[in-house]
């Protein structure tokens, strides 16, 4: 991480800020991060003005001073969390926790940090008076459920809320699931979203039971423990409920999901016992549960339809690296293969030859989980635009005071300006936290670009945006060297961007395309 600045005065080669640097080492535009104490600071310069904030990220840690500022925002080079430059607040998932922020004085040709300053306590903006929400229903406890309670509960509103989560963990990062946890790097305890304590007392209420239908005339939902909740409002974030293909022996205890903690819990467990995994569909998901698998030292081989995997989403190219990245760790592939069984030792592929396999895990896709909608009346989106639910550019639903986001919401891309319905983390904290903001009184669409990350070992893939297909990609640098920017057009249009080892090109895209929807709405 290059960072600039005196050689006297600094520790692991940051410098001091304390003892102050040249004011000729901050150039308008530059970035550089130091220590003030045991902080770590980042100094930056914009508009002549000097700004002293957190160095690092606080979702995952990533070093600010490698991301980028933009519309007064410096945006995160990992995961793409924002945060004010002027009040450290974390005004874009995934990020909830707020930067620090620091005095610093420019004085005599030096620039120097003195202390820290108080930073705003609340979103900006979020200032009507209290209890003037009503009550707020949040169905489902994932990630846009989960960052609506919070957003709003930051803006002092918590105690209007309830979530309603038929998970019997509380709210979770889904991400841990495939990644750090399943993996073995990351306890259990570190997945989780919000400190103990967030639900309950004074905070949104957490309630663990399961919505059996919704009651629009009453304005009410009805859960499955015989309550009867009465909303003002109502956030309908049900996600997606993975696919499991109708073959033979996928219903014995051997096969397994991936989509809730417990699903991972019940994986670890199998893993323990397992000496051999097989994977079905080589989906991101999939490929993700690979890689945990083989980190936990399995035989591990993967079996799809697909000629290369992820090619309809990356492209002929990407995919191949990124099927080469897991062939160099161990993993089997079985492409071009259909599953038609599993007996409880080994599946049978549609050309007769067999894969044994003592634990069997599936990547086969998800399904939005929209019954509850549909049972309700909402208008639903068309099968071939993706399904879901159907809502408008604020994400608002056919029935007044009702919201849906996340996997389940089908919303008006306003780039392409097609329904488009996304299953990215990132994307569904960030249409929670719009919904937070629109009861809350803003009145702005909802624009955000698409975004999602993908680990595979020691390599990560950014990809923005959204394109229908990878047909005819663009490619800049090298894939086979894991250092690229792949775009993909669509309509005569960039549409998404993929990137290995150029973050500050996936950010700079990231922010450009979300001025142009800004513009377009």
């Amino acid at each position: 991480m290059a960072e600039g600045g005196e050689k006297t005065g600094k520790t692991d080669d940051k410098p001091d800020f304390a003892r102050g640097i040249p004011a000729g080492d901050l150039p308008e535009g530059a970035m550089i991060e130091g220590t003030l104490g045991e902080d770590k600071v980042l100094l930056l310069r914009r508009d002549g003005a000097v700004t002293a904030i957190g160095a690092r990220c606080t979702h995952l840690g990533a070093p600010l001073a490698k991301g980028i500022v933009a519309e007064g925002e410096i945006r995160c080079p990992w995961h793409h969390a924002r945060f004010s430059l002027e009040t450290g607040e974390a005004v874009g998932a995934p990020a909830f926790a707020p930067l620090p922020c620091y005095r610093a004085e420019e004085r005599d040709g030096r620039i120097t940090v003195t202390g820290r300053r108080e930073a705003a306590s609340r979103p900006e903006g979020a200032e009507p008076a209290k209890g003037s929400l009503g009550k707020v229903v949040v169905i489902g406890g994932g990630a846009g459920g989960h960052a609506c309670a919070e957003w709003l509960a930051r803006a002092g509103h918590g105690g209007a809320v309830t979530l309603v989560s038929d998970d019997p963990d509380p709210p979770y990062d889904r991400t841990f699931c495939s990644k750090q946890y399943l993996s073995g790097k990351a306890p259990r305890e570190k997945t989780m979203l919000a400190p103990d304590g967030f639900y309950g007392g004074e905070g949104p209420r957490l309630l663990r039971d399961r919505v059996v239908s919704l009651d629009l005339g009453a304005e009410e939902i009805v859960t499955a423990g015989g309550e009867r909740l009465a909303y003002d409002a109502l956030v309908i974030a049900t996600g997606a409920a993975p696919l499991k293909p109708d073959l033979p022996g996928f219903d014995r205890p051997e096969v397994h999901t991936l989509r809730s903690l417990k699903d991972a819990d019940a994986l670890i467990a199998a893993a323990e016992k397992a000496r051999s995994v097989a994977v079905v569909g080589a989906s991101f998901i999939g490929l993700e549960v690979a890689a945990a698998m083989i980190a936990r030292e399995k035989s591990v081989t993967v079996v799809a339809p697909d000629a290369v995997p992820l090619a309809k989403v990356l492209g002929e190219a990407v995919g191949r690296f990124v099927q080469g990245l897991h062939e160099e760790k161990g993993v089997t592939f079985r492409l071009g293969r259909k599953v038609e069984g599993f007996d409880g030792t080994a599946l049978t592929l549609d050309d007769g030859s067999r894969i044994e396999a003592d634990l069997v895990v599936l990547g086969t896709g998800v399904s939005p989980r929209v019954d509850l909608a549909a049972a309700a009346g909402l208008a639903l989106a068309q099968k071939d635009d993706g399904g879901g639910i159907a809502v408008d550019a604020h994400l608002a639903t056919s029935a007044p005071g009702i919201y849906a986001i996340g996997d389940v919401a089908s919303y008006p891309d306003p780039r392409s300006g097609r329904p488009l319905r996304v299953e990215h983390w990132v994307h569904a904290q960030r249409q929670g936290q719009h919904v937070a903001r629109t009861l809350l009184g803003e009145t702005a669409p909802f624009t955000e670009t698409p975004f999602f990350w993908s680990g595979h070992y020691a390599t990560s893939l950014r990809y923005v945006g959204h394109a229908g297909s990878a047909e005819e990609p663009r490619i800049e640098g090298e894939v086979g060297k894991g250092d690229f920017a792949v775009t993909y057009r669509e309509d005569g249009r960039d549409a998404a961007l993929a990137t290995c080892k150029r973050d500050t090109r996936s950010l700079e895209v990231e922010a450009a395309w979300d001025r142009e929807a800004w513009a377009a709405v």
